[in-house]
C-alpha cells in the first residue's frame, strides 16, 4: 500500500503500538460476537420451556460483564491507535518545518507560501486521520467481518451466510468507483486551498498598499471570488462523499431482506432455530458497521495518499546548496577574494555579475555602489550561499567557499537586508534574535550602535513593545535600525549592510556609521547604498554597473577620476543642498 510504503519509517517506529492495537480490536470484536451468540440461545431456551431463573441471571452477568472488558479495552486501544497518529502529526509538522529552514530562496520560489501552509495544516491532517481513524476502518473491517462470518458459519447456517453476503462484490465496486473520484476532487480542492492562503499572506502582509490605494472592496471581490473557488471544489469533495453512506446502505437492506426472507424460511425447515435466525440477524447488524468503515476507509485512504504524496513531493526537493563531505576548518575570513567570477540566477537569462575580481583584506569596509539592478545585492548574496555559485571562484582564507561549511560561514556573517524581517515579538526579541542569551548590557550597546535609544525612549514599554506582524507598529527608519542592532549584537566577523540605511535621515545615517567604526575595527564590513555618503569613509569603493566594476578605489580617487561616482556624488550633494535650503525658506 502506497500509504504504508511512503511513511514506514514511522510504522517501523511505532509497530508494537499498532500490533497492540490490533490485538486488542480484535478482542473486542470477538467479545463482541459472543453477546448475539448468547441472546440467541436464551431464545431457544425460552421457546422450549428450559430457562431458569439462575440461567438467566448468569447470561445477564455475563453480558454486564462482557460490556465491562470491552470498555476497557476499547479505553486502551482508543488511546494507543490515536496518541499514535497525534505523534505522526506532530513529526510530519517537524519534518516539513526542518526541511524548508534548510531550503535555499529558489525553493521559496517555486512553491508558494499558501500551498507550504496547505500543507502544513490540511495536508497532514488528512495524513493523520489516515494513520488513527482509517487504521480503525479498516482494522475494524477486517477483524469484525472475520469473526462475525466465521460465527455465522459456526452457529448457524453456511447458506444463510452465503446468500446474505452475496450484494458485497456490488459494495466492492461501488467503492472502488468513488473512491477514486474521491482522491482526484479531493487533490483539486487542496490546491484551490493553497491559492486561498496565498491570496490571505498577501492582501495581510500588503494592507497598507491596499489602502493607499483605495483597492480594500476590489480585493474582497478577489477574494471572495477565491473563497467561492473552494467552496465549490469542496462541495464537490463533499459530493462524492455523500454518495458513500447511501451505497452502503443501499446494499446492506439488500443483505438484511435476504437475511430475513431466507432466514425465515430455513426455520420453517427446521435447519435453524428462531434463536439462530435472531443470533445471525445480529451478527447481520454487526456487519453494518465494518461496511461503512470500509467505504469510509477508501475515502480517507483516499485523501491520505493524495496528502501523503504532496508531502513527500515537498520532502524530496534538495536545496541548492549542500554542506560539503570533508569541510575545511578556516579559522578566520583572513581574506575575501573575488577570482572573475559570474553569476546568473536560476531562472534569470542574463548574468547578473560578470567577471568579478575582487579582494578584501580583514579589517576592511568597502563600499558598493552603483545604479539601481547593477548587481550590488547579487555581490553580497554570494557570501550567504544562498545559491550555487557561478563560473570563477569565490575564495576565503584561500579556500574555495563550497569547501567551508555553511554553518561555520554563516556564524562569521552579519547581515542586513533590503527587505527587513521582523518576528511578530518584542523589540528585544527581534534583536536578541541572533544571541538569545545577550544581557541587557549587551542589548543596550547594539541598540546604541544603532542609535536605536532615543527611540525607545519615546515608547511606553520600551523594549518590551510588540511590534506587530513584519513591524507593522513601527517606521521604516525603526525597523531598519532594529536589523541593524540584531546583527550587531551578534558582532559578526563580517557585517553586510544591504541599503539598509535607506530610510533613516543623514544625521542618523553618519551617527550609525561612526559607531560601526569605532567598534568595529579589525572586522570587515561591506556596504551597499545608493546614498554615497555612507561609503565616504570605506577604504574602497566599487562601482557596478550592468554586473561589471567600471571604477574601484577611495573616494578621493574615484572623485579625481570624474565618472560616474563623481558625477553622482555631486548630484546628491546639490539634492541635499537644495532640499536644506527649502527647509530654510519654509
Amino acid at each position: 500500500m502506497q500509504f504504508i510504503t511512503k511513511l514506514r519509517w514511522f510504522f517501523r517506529e511505532r509497530w508494537l503500538f499498532y500490533v497492540l492495537t490490533v490485538l486488542l480490536m480484535a478482542g473486542t470484536s470477538y467479545l463482541n460476537s459472543v453477546a448475539p451468540l448468547l441472546i440467541g440461545n436464551t431464545i431457544d431456551r425460552i421457546q422450549s420451556g428450559s430457562l431458569t431463573k439462575e440461567g438467566l441471571g448468569q447470561t445477564v452477568g455475563l453480558l454486564f460483564g462482557i460490556a465491562i472488558l470491552m470498555y476497557i479495552l476499547v479505553y486502551i486501544w482508543n488511546n494507543l491507535l490515536f496518541g499514535s497518529s497525534v505523534l505522526l502529526d506532530k513529526l510530519l509538522r517537524e519534518r516539513l518545518f526542518q526541511h524548508w529552514t534548510r531550503m535555499t530562496p529558489s525553493f521559496f520560489q517555486r512553491n508558494r507560501s499558501g500551498e507550504l501552509m496547505a500543507l502544513a495544516s490540511n495536508d497532514i491532517q488528512a495524513v493523520s486521520n489516515t494513520a488513527g481513524f482509517g487504521v480503525l476502518t479498516i482494522v475494524n473491517t477486517v477483524v469484525i467481518t472475520t469473526i462475525v462470518v466465521v460465527s455465522m458459519i459456526v452457529f448457524v447456517s453456511f447458506k444463510l451466510m452465503v446468500a446474505a453476503l452475496l450484494p458485497l462484490p456490488l459494495l466492492a465496486l461501488a467503492i472502488n468507483r468513488l473512491g477514486k473520484a474521491m482522491r482526484n476532487r479531493f487533490l483539486v480542492a487542496q490546491e484551490s486551498f493553497g491559492r486561498m492562503n496565498d491570496h490571505v499572506l498577501e492582501s495581510i502582509s500588503g494592507m497598507r498598499v491596499l489602502r493607499s490605494y483605495v483597492q480594500e472592496e476590489k480585493d474582497i471581490e478577489a477574494f471572495e471570488r477565491v473563497t467561492t473557488d473552494v467552496m465549490d471544489k469542496n462541495i464537490k469533495v463533499a459530493y462524492v462523499n455523500a454518495l458513500f453512506q447511501p451505497a452502503i446502505s443501499s446494499i446492506v437492506g439488500i443483505s438484511f431482506a435476504i437475511g430475513i426472507g431466507y432466514g425465515s424460511y430455513l426455520v420453517f425447515r427446521n435447519e435453524i432455530s428462531l434463536g439462530e435466525l435472531v443470533t445471525f440477524n445480529i451478527y447481520l447488524g454487526l456487519l453494518i458497521w465494518p461496511m461503512i468503515a470500509f467505504g469510509e476507509f477508501i475515502n480517507i485512504l483516499q485523501r491520505g495518499n493524495a496528502s501523503v504524496n504532496r508531502i513527500e513531493s515537498n520532502l524530496e526537493q534538495q536545496a541548492d546548496l549542500v554542506e560539503p563531505a570533508n569541510p575545511v576548518n578556516v579559522p578566520l575570513p583572513e581574506v575575501i577574494a573575488f577570482r572573475d567570477l559570474t553569476f546568473r540566477y536560476p531562472t534569470a537569462h542574463a548574468a547578473s555579475l560578470q567577471h568579478i575580481t575582487l579582494t578584501i583584506e580583514r579589517g576592511e569596509t568597502i563600499g558598493i555602489v552603483g545604479r539601481t539592478g547593477s548587481g550590488k545585492s547579487t555581490l553580497l548574496k554570494q557570501l550567504l550561499r544562498q545559491y550555487p555559485l557561478g563560473s570563477g571562484e569565490l575564495l576565503v582564507s584561500h579556500t574555495p567557499i563550497e569547501q567551508i561549511s555553511l554553518g561555520k560561514l554563516k556564524g562569521w556573517i552579519g547581515y542586513v537586508p533590503q527587505e527587513h524581517q521582523l518576528l511578530s515579538r518584542t523589540i528585544r526579541d527581534n534583536i536578541a534574535l541572533g544571541r538569545p542569551e545577550a544581557n541587557d548590557d549587551e542589548v543596550a550597546q547594539a541598540i546604541e550602535m544603532a542609535s536605536l535609544d532615543k527611540d525607545l525612549a519615546q515608547m511606553k514599554e520600551g523594549l518590551q513593545t510588540m511590534v506587530g506582524e513584519n513591524g507593522v507598529m513601527l517606521s521604516g527608519g525603526q525597523k531598519q535600525r532594529i536589523s541593524i542592532a540584531r546583527a550587531l549584537l551578534v558582532d559578526p566577523e563580517i557585517l553586510i549592510l544591504d541599503d539598509a540605511l535607506s530610510a533613516v535621515d543623514a544625521r542618523t545615517e553618519h551617527a550609525i556609521l561612526q559607531q560601526i567604526r569605532s567598534n568595529r575595527e579589525g572586522r570587515t564590513t561591506l556596504i551597499a547604498t545608493h546614498r554615497l555618503t555612507a561609503v565616504t569613509h570605506a577604504h574602497r569603493i566599487i562601482v557596478l554597473d550592468g554586473g561589471q566594476i567600471i571604477e574601484e578605489g577611495t573616494h578621493e580617487q574615484l572623485m579625481a577620476q570624474e565618472g560616474w561616482y563623481q558625477e553622482q556624488f555631486d548630484r546628491q550633494k546639490l539634492e541635499q543642498s537644495l532640499l536644506a535650503l527649502e527647509k530654510e525658506g519654509t
